[in-house]
Order: structure tokens, then C-alpha cells, then sequence
């Protein structure tokens, strides 16, 4: 236990110490170039699976192939680190985040400018246009979307049903999906973190089009397949 708590005080240390210094240069970046913000970004993301690595001791493995171009991921929320982690996964991603983040000083507007695209729960409909539009331009742009279906972390093992707006974004987008489920409750949520293996599996790619229970149902169990 001393060495997971050891370990878990590095990383905090570490992690929010250069990522204060990051966030204010993406920051910063947006007066010059959405490219150069791009790369702080990233360089942001690598940073948390370098100390995720390094300093925690876990190893990331991804079982399956990603799908190469604008595609709508639904990926398995168990902790921060899959959110935090999509950049260094994916090429780009534009991820649907709670309105919440964006009221953070200097990190909403950079999360803005670099392409998350807010989800106002209880916006109704100007605010599901709003969204909509984003993401449509994101798609244009060739980037992957990226959707946690369960509205929050949930703790492994868990399956709950995914939220409705899934189904929404699934029909208007019409864009294949990619499930993928990931094991890293264990391991990273809570305060202390704990050595080991963290799992994305990728599931079988849906095509767009499908009846809403058929899509929900492949989906839903795919981003279960780690479950113990």
C-alpha cells in the first residue's frame, strides 16, 4: 500500500504540476495558431500517459484496430484516464464533454478552440442543435467523435444503460460506431492509483442505419466486454 500511495503523490505532483504550465501555453497558442494549440494539447495527453506509465507503473494496451477516419467512438467510462487519454489514442478527437469543464479558466476556451464540443443536459432543443452543428463540423474536418454513452463514470463491473443521447447523436450523425470498453476503474479512479494492466478492447465496428435497440444493444455490450 505505501508504495501505491508513494507512486500516486509522484504522479499528482508531476502530472498537475507540468499540466498547469501546458494548459496555460495552449492557451496562450490560441493567438497564433489552432495547429501549434493542437500539438500543446497533445503534448498535454502524453504527458498524463507518460506519467501513467512511468511513474504508476501501468502498462496501456490496446486489443483490436482503430478505425482510421470520422467515426463516432463510445467508449467505456470508468475513470479520468480514458478522458484525458483520447488525444494520445485517437488522431484529433473532438469529444462531447460536460458544459461544466468549459466554465474552467483558460482550459474551456482552449478546450473550445481545440474542438470538444459542449453538451448542455438540460439546453433542450437550441442546445441539441448546437451540438449537432459542431459535430457535423468536426466530421467535415475528418476528425473522430468521441462520446462517454453512460453520462459519467461508472465503477467496473457495472452495466448501466447507456443515455439517450447516444440513440440521438447515432440517427442524425449517421456515422458508423466504434464501442470500446476499458478497464482502468481499478486501477486509476480514486486517489490512490495501483500498478497493473489498463485494457482498451475495441469492439466490431456498427454501421450507421441500424433500428435504435439493435445499434444500443451491439453497443451496449460492447463497451461491457471487460466487465468482470
Amino acid at each position: 500500500m505505501l508504495i501505491h500511495i508513494l507512486r500516486s503523490i509522484a504522479f499528482y505532483l508531476a502530472f498537475y504540476g507540468i499540466s498547469a504550465i501546458l494548459v496555460f501555453c495552449a492557451f496562450i497558442s490560441i493567438t497564433f495558431s489552432n495547429k501549434i494549440m493542437h500539438t500543446m494539447v497533445r503534448s498535454w495527453t502524453n504527458w498524463h500517459r507518460w506519467c501513467v506509465t512511468h511513474i504508476l507503473g501501468i502498462t496501456v494496451v490496446v486489443d483490436g484496430e482503430l478505425a482510421i477516419g470520422p467515426v463516432l467512438y463510445v467508449i467505456k467510462h470508468e475513470s479520468f484516464f480514458e478522458a484525458i487519454d483520447a488525444p494520445t489514442l485517437l488522431p484529433l478527437p473532438s469529444v462531447f464533454a460536460k458544459q461544466e469543464l468549459f466554465d474552467i479558466p483558460a482550459w474551456g476556451k482552449a478546450a473550445l478552440i481545440y474542438g470538444l464540443i459542449p453538451v448542455a443536459r438540460d439546453g433542450g432543443a437550441v442546445a441539441l442543435r448546437a451540438m449537432l452543428s459542431e459535430a457535423k463540423k468536426m466530421v467535415a474536418d475528418g476528425r473522430p467523435l468521441v462520446i462517454f454513452p453512460e453520462g459519467t463514470r461508472v465503477p467496473h463491473g457495472d452495466s448501466p444503460p447507456m443515455r439517450s443521447g447516444f440513440a440521438g447523436l447515432y440517427k442524425l450523425l449517421k456515422l458508423p460506431v466504434v464501442p470500446v470498453a476499458v478497464n482502468s476503474g481499478p486501477l486509476y479512479h480514486g486517489p490512490i492509483k495501483r500498478k497493473g494492466v489498463i485494457t482498451y478492447k475495441i469492439g466490431e465496428m456498427v454501421p450507421a442505419g441500424l433500428p435504435r435497440a439493435e445499434a444500443e444493444q451491439r453497443v451496449h455490450a460492447a463497451i461491457n466486454a471487460l466487465n468482470d
